[in-house]
């Protein structure tokens, strides 16, 4: 199946970079380009893509915004957010908009066509200077409550599985550290995922963090 995607950002010669990589990928193609985040709106309404590249920074509605809305709008859809090295001030409002992606600008357009094909395969996934800065905002947050809040429905088990999501493990180190196939570990973070309505690993992580599992100095 073709992975479609509209490439959302005010900058054409970024957007000609990325539709040039793309449509020499096989199993992937531009579905559409828009240079505002309402035109990606409209765009993601009207052509239901599976993947959306996103600007944070653009005229009128912005990434974070015209992200919250595509996902409330088409839920399937996933959105990689792309941005400048200085814009890390806006990853947390992006993350809790639904993304599924965050990446740097300044990666190769190779690595940018693997994220849309790790997106669209329903998993996440944060260039990792995005993710340092991402848990340096944490530690500048206030701490949490030194109990932990309850998460209706979720074992003792799974709690400790998603502890260790939110502290960046995979499957695979997960598995190593309960002692626990990787096959299991992963059936722990699926249920994770149903049981607290999550879309991917990201929205774990940061569940994580707002329940009081996770603190950057654990």
């Amino acid at each position: 199946m073709t992975i479609r995607v509209v490439l959302a950002d005010d900058q054409p010669l970024i957007r000609a970079g990325l539709r040039m990589v793309i449509d020499t990928a096989p199993g992937i193609e531009v579905a559409a380009e828009a240079g505002t985040g309402a035109q990606a709106v409209q765009l993601t309404r009207r052509l239901r893509p599976d993947v959306v590249v996103m600007d944070i920074r653009m005229p009128g509605m912005d990434g974070i915004e015209a992200t919250q809305t595509i996902i409330a709008e088409s839920p399937a859809t996933r959105v990689i957010m792309l941005t400048t090295f200085d814009d890390d001030d806006n990853v947390y409002a992006s993350l809790r908009a639904g993304a599924s992606g965050f990446l740097v600008k300044d990666m190769a357009l190779e690595d940018i066509l693997s994220a849309v094909h790790v997106v669209a395969a329903g998993d996440a996934l944060i260039a990792p200077s995005v993710t340092r800065r991402l848990i340096e905002d944490f530690a500048r947050r206030p701490a949490p409550a030194p109990q932990p809040r309850e998460l209706p429905g979720v074992t003792g088990r799974e709690r400790e599985v998603l502890t260790l999501v939110g502290r960046g493990l995979s499957n695979a180190e997960i598995a190593a550290q309960l002692h626990i196939s990787p096959g299991t570990a992963k059936a722990h973070v699926a249920s994770l995922l149903g049981k607290l309505d999550a879309r991917d690993r990201i929205q774990l992580v940061i569940m994580a963090y707002d329940a009081g599992l996770v603190s950057p100095s654990r």
